[in-house]
């Protein structure tokens, strides 16, 4: 049987809902993963998890300015980002820069003063189910990607994969704390998180100099790059 043409697969309406449902999925569920880590990770303590629960809620602000993306490719609209994907672009690039600075302050202090979280139980919960999530999300995403060919669908699941790597930094900090008893794994990983936060930022501001999603991503977000992640996923 014969493929059907390109023209076809890009104007398919089911896959552009596919991915119009998966930024939105995205969306509400770095919101709710934020408050929920927000508010666990105040109450115990844990600034890594208080960290990363600030960190999903500028991945929300990335997240609308994909929804927006998806949406004007299914009115028959470029690859490279608009006016208002630029500047969600570079309010996510500030926010991230603005979030690494006060989580590398908050681990170094943290760690001088050696400060212990009352409990990492929910990091490790929080993290868990992140893991699990963001991988499914990966899938879908270079499926859906890759039958549209669209190298911003694809450079959205390679970032995604960044959330991934955020949630295992996190486990590790938060059941390493609850096997040692060792404070500063806490502080070691706000202070990753910390860094991370500043790779996203500095990728987030490249794509607005450059005008195109398909930048790097924490290693490589081109067409190439995602699909080959998500198989290995």
């Amino acid at each position: 049987m014969q493929s059907a043409p390109l023209s076809f697969i890009r104007k398919d309406p089911r896959l552009y809902r596919r991915a119009s449902a998966l930024a939105l999925i995205t969306i509400f569920y770095n919101l709710a993963e934020g408050l929920i880590s927000v508010f666990f990770g105040l109450g115990d303590e844990s600034f890594a998890l208080f960290g990363f629960g600030l960190d999903s809620f500028v991945e929300v602000l990335s997240g609308i300015g994909i929804w927006h993306l998806v949406r004007r490719l299914r009115q028959n609209g470029g690859e490279d980002p608009d006016a208002f994907e630029r500047r969600a672009l570079r309010t996510t690039g500030s926010a991230f820069v603005i979030l690494a600075a006060g989580l590398a302050v908050t681990a170094a202090v943290n760690l001088v003063q050696g400060h212990k979280p009352e409990s990492t139980f929910w990091g490790i919960v929080v993290s868990s189910v992140s893991i699990v999530t963001m991988w499914l999300l990966i899938r879908a995403k270079v499926a859906v990607g890759t039958q549209l060919h669209s190298p911003a669908i694809l450079a959205d699941a390679a970032c995604t994969r960044t959330c991934l790597r955020l949630s295992v930094v996190l486990l590790l900090a938060s059941a390493g704390y609850e096997l040692t008893g060792l404070g500063g794994l806490d502080a070691l990983g706000t202070m990753v998180i910390a860094v991370m936060s500043w790779r996203e930022g500095r990728e987030a501001f490249e794509k607005a100099r450059t005008g195109s999603f398909a930048c790097a991503c924490g290693g490589g977000c081109g067409a190439e790059g995602a699909t080959q992640e998500g198989r290995v996923a």
